[in-house]
């Protein structure tokens, strides 16, 4: 947060600033679903972390897609410049369909489907941009394995 306060990429608006801080629980929750499931040994509790997992991812992507819409189809869920909503939504992305894929090979997968066009948009804004272009890893474009 305070990195993301310094760089100007969470809004002085306090309300504003506390959307796009809950767009971080709940990806931080999604990610915390995804290892109890990874890293659980009963069969039944995994089946039961990995059903939260999806409604959670589900919901998350659900209220991403709304806002990104609300704000114009821009590529953006805040304003017209990049925000920590966008950053963090694009790791989130990059984890689950590039980055996890050694934790649980199907991952990627399962969730490409679910990515809607909204979201795909994002992630080829934030991939694109000055900012992070010059900070992105030499993997590869998350653009192009979520459409593949």
């Amino acid at each position: 947060r305070y990195i993301a306060r310094t760089y100007g990429f969470l809004p002085a608006d306090l309300k504003q600033a506390a959307l796009q801080e809950q767009i971080r629980d709940l990806i931080s929750d999604v990610i915390t679903l995804f290892f109890n499931q990874v890293q659980c040994k009963d069969k039944d509790d995994k089946a039961e972390f990995q059903t939260k997992f999806e409604g959670l991812l589900e919901t998350l992507i659900k209220v991403q897609t709304k806002l990104l819409k609300d704000n114009g189809n821009t590529g953006r869920m805040f304003g017209d410049k990049l925000s920590y909503a966008d950053i963090i939504t694009y790791g989130l992305y990059l984890k689950l369909v590039v980055g996890f894929v050694k934790f649980r090979a199907e991952i990627a997968d399962n969730v490409k489907p679910k990515l809607t066009p909204e979201i795909v948009k994002l992630i080829s804004v934030v991939e694109s941009d000055p900012l992070v272009a010059k900070y992105k890893s030499r993997g590869g474009s998350l653009v192009a394995a979520v459409s593949a």
